[in-house]
């Protein structure tokens, strides 16, 4: 189509080369070990400039336009261990992007820079064990003690938890009500009063870690607030639609890879003496869902434009994460379906994937909070 040029085809083609010869070959010791060695992984990523492709080229990114992150997020979500391709998520859309936008040079120089060239880890702290959908209800706090700032809280279900070198936190900065008084700070993750207090065992995702995290007075300095202190709410509803349209992005490719294999699968398997593809119920079932699968790819490519000329994409995020997830899950539901009983049997890739594309209707907003958002952006709600 249009929309790509010749380069746009070569860096598609340089990401799934990565994912096919990095990450491949170690998906099944990885999911089996519940983490992948990000400290080994990202630097290679970084070294091809894949952690920050749309940052500022003077910390190390590659002021790329949106196309090719979402390509690039495509080609991730087409790896057998997706707990992975969430934990790459992490560091370049979930927990970085509020960082670039808004911070100031000199915790770019220190904590971005690193992140897009791989050394470090980042992990996004938003989630606590009363507050997930409800960011406003969160507690942690940070409360000011001269030029620093003492962290006091919970932080839970958090991605890179294990390994993270810093996490953008959301934390209280005042006693003020609600989403005010919430400002986004950087806490190293070797401060003192800094610790992991468990990991966590998951349904799915198992390649990636996640944990509960404690913050215990941990002091940083004041100048780690991301942008301005107070605002951190908003920051974070920013952050929250890069999350959502790389959740989407990933999917894409997640899905069109999963019907691809399942295909293949069909043709080979043979009942009654033909392939079980020549079953005209299963081949339209899979064409069906291919073509719910290029929707959602042709609308996200429309909102990375969109993002291109500067628009607001957040309905275009929220209509993408919602649509994606409860897609994700039909397509992971009816190619185990199809692969009869040995689908559900661990040694198949449908089994995992049934268990990974679970996640994305939680994380990330629930779908239920996704249509919340689309009944007020749309009129439909009244308080």
């Amino acid at each position: 189509m249009g929309l790509f040029t010749e380069e746009h085809d070569m860096f598609r083609t340089l990401v799934r080369d990565f994912v096919e010869g990095e990450i491949e070959p170690h998906a099944e010791e990885w999911e089996a070990s519940g983490m992948f060695p990000a400290r080994e992984l990202f630097p290679k990523l970084g070294a091809l400039g894949l952690l920050g492709l749309q940052y500022e080229a003077e910390y190390g990114g590659g002021e790329a336009d949106p196309i090719y992150q979402a390509i690039f997020a495509e080609e991730m979500g087409r790896m057998s261990c997706l707990g992975v391709a969430m934990a790459i998520g992490v560091q370049t859309d979930m927990a970085t992007p509020s960082l670039a936008r808004f911070g100031s040079p000199e915790l770019k120089e220190q904590f971005l820079r690193p992140a897009i060239a791989g050394t470090s880890i980042a992990a996004i702290g938003v989630t606590e064990p009363d507050a997930g959908s409800d960011v406003a209800g969160m507690r942690t706090k940070a409360v000011r003690d001269g030029d620093d700032l003492l962290v006091t809280g919970t932080k839970l279900y958090i991605t890179n938890g294990l390994q993270a070198d810093w996490v953008c936190l959301l934390a209280r900065t005042s006693d003020e009500g609600g989403s005010r008084g919430v400002s986004q700070v950087i806490v190293p993750t070797d401060s003192e009063g800094f610790s992991v207090s468990r990991k966590l065992n998951k349904l799915g995702m198992r390649s990636s870690d996640t944990a509960e995290l404690v913050f215990d007075n941990v002091r940083i300095p004041a100048a780690n607030i991301i942008g301005t202190e107070g605002r951190g709410f908003h920051q974070q509803m920013m952050q929250f639609q890069d999350e959502r349209m790389v959740a989407s992005y990933q999917m894409v490719g997640a899905m069109d890879h999963a019907l691809q294999r399942t295909a293949d699968y069909l043709k080979e398997r043979k009942a009654f003496g033909k392939p079980l593809m020549a079953n005209q119920h299963l081949a339209y079932e899979l064409a069906d869902l291919a073509s719910e699968v290029d929707l959602l790819r042709h609308y996200n490519y429309n909102a990375a434009e969109a993002a291109k000329r500067g628009e607001d994409i957040t309905r275009f995020a929220t209509v993408a994460k919602l649509r994606s997830a409860r897609l994700a899950r039909k397509v992971a539901d009816i190619c185990l379906q199809f692969h009869g009983g040995v689908g559900y049997m661990e040694e198949t890739w449908t089994a995992r994937f049934f268990r990974d594309t679970r996640l994305w209707s939680i994380g990330g907003g629930a779908d239920e909070v996704m249509l919340r958002t689309l009944a007020r952006m749309d009129g439909f709600w009244a308080d």
